[in-house]
């Protein structure tokens, strides 16, 4: 099938004070969450000045790849939608078919499987097209990219950079943690065709990086930014909770690698920049916080390469063992029955 545009599909979050608790009820509307919650949340973003960092960087991310296309021959326009805040991806689809786009390639800022990471996108440019109504494009998702050369490089160098800031009189006591966001076990149990999808990938992702980064060290991979009611069980130990036990291993140093996202976005800056590190500074930890691709040009080489998968044929890169489809199989990652708050 012949492709006649590109599409960047992300979250979305609040670029003004104002914004902060429409973009909230948005995100947790039909979950029954109270406004209570949502205040506390809220604060989270108020911290920031009330601005998520995550449009800045898909602004951002789109640059670098629009100029990586072109100085590579790819001539596809490159258009942004997110699935909770604006640019809304059904204003996104509306917009591509008024400059006549016929059928584009997408690529979500997730690179792993699982309902919220994968699955979820697919029903999102579903109902954007449904949305739009006759004449929508058709928009294919490209595939996972949880071991892919041009995402683990970034993420093994950063850990590296994070390591040199840290006493290397240490080396010996200091621990790589690897984190990922929390989801609920039910939905981590349906992840893929045959369940375990997301931690699975996870966990060849923390090999790969720990291998390419600092393979004398040991290393964990833990869980961040769980949002869900006390009784609904979700991954665990939280990174707060396992910086805890470790400083009873007599582990003096931490690098925490945030392998879990593609950009330093508000989660990764609130839930690692500052929860996380006054937890280490409480426990005497030595802290470092590795950084995460960004804009970092082998990441948007990699978009392109995935685009190339689709457009040319051309063979895949990849690191990883795990079993890769370009389309989710049928009845892949179900949705939760029920979704926890935030």
């Amino acid at each position: 099938m012949p492709y006649d545009a590109f599409l960047l599909l992300s979250f979305g979050g609040p670029e003004h004070p104002d914004e902060v608790m429409p973009f909230l009820r948005n995100v947790t509307r039909g979950r029954g969450v109270p406004e209570e919650r949502l205040a506390e949340v809220a604060e989270h973003y108020h911290h920031f000045g009330g601005v998520s960092p995550i449009n800045q960087q898909c602004r951002e991310l789109l640059a670098a790849i629009g100029a990586d296309f072109a100085a590579n021959g790819i001539g596809l326009p490159a258009y942004w939608g997110n699935r909770n805040w604006r640019p809304m991806l059904a204003d996104t689809v509306a917009r591509m078919r008024d400059d006549g786009v016929t059928s584009a390639l997408g690529f979500a800022t997730s690179a792993y499987g699982g309902y919220s990471s994968c699955r979820q996108y697919w029903e999102d440019i579903a109902a954007a097209r449904a949305h739009v109504g006759p004449g929508a494009p058709a928009i294919t998702k490209l595939r996972h990219f949880s071991d892919h050369p041009g995402f683990v490089a970034p993420h093994a160098d950063a850990v590296r950079a994070a390591l040199c800031s840290l006493d290397p009189a240490r080396r010996s006591s200091t621990r790589i943690v690897f984190t990922a966001h929390s989801i609920p076990m039910s939905m981590a149990a349906t992840a893929g065709p045959d369940g375990g999808r997301y931690t699975a990938q996870l966990l060849e992702t923390a090999t790969l990086v720990h291998a390419a980064a600092a393979p004398d060290l040991p290393w964990d991979l833990v869980w961040q930014s769980r949002s869900g009611p006390p009784n609904v069980p979700w991954l665990s130990p939280d990174v707060n909770e396992h910086l805890a036990a470790l400083a009873e291993k007599d582990v003096t140093d931490v690098v925490v690698s945030p392998i879990g996202f593609v950009s330093d976005h508000l989660e990764v800056l609130w839930d690692l920049d500052n929860e996380a590190r006054e937890t280490a500074a409480e426990l005497g930890l030595g802290y470092a916080r590795a950084g995460t691709p960004g804009t970092d040009p082998r990441f948007v080489a990699m978009i392109r390469e995935l685009v190339r998968e689709r457009t040319d044929g051309v063979p895949r890169e990849r690191l990883g063992t795990l079993p890769l489809w370009d389309v989710c199989p049928e009845n892949c990652c179900p949705p939760p029955r029920r979704r926890g708050a935030p």
